[in-house]
């Protein structure tokens, strides 16, 4: 049976950012594909949420509270809670990472 997959507020924040940036930055077309990429991702984690890798950042800390799965160069972080998957963050992967994962995720 295939798990539900819900954005939080957050997450659909970020997916906005995402495309208004490539939007103004790039390419108009390739803000459009973004989301098309990332609605992808979200229909294979509804079919396997636990592929993802715990993030780096947070494993050296011993947190395995939260997976990722890329496509690059972005990162979607989420959690697996009973049959449902909640994405907490979509973001580019060349961020500062450790710094935003404690913000949104460790202090929220």
């Amino acid at each position: 049976m295939p798990f539900g997959v819900f954005l939080t507020a957050d997450a659909a924040g970020d997916l906005e950012e995402l495309y208004h940036y490539i939007a103004l930055h790039d390419a108009p077309g390739k803000a459009e594909q973004v989301p098309a990429k990332i609605e992808k991702t979200f229909r294979s984690l509804s079919e396997s949420p636990k592929r993802g890798a715990y993030p780096k950042e947070l494993l050296t800390l011993g947190i395995r509270d939260y997976r990722e799965i890329f496509f690059k160069p972005y990162r979607v972080i989420y959690r697996v809670r009973d049959d449902s998957v909640y994405v907490l963050l979509i973001v580019d992967g060349r961020r500062d990472m450790q710094a935003l994962l404690q913000r949104r995720l460790l202090e929220a």
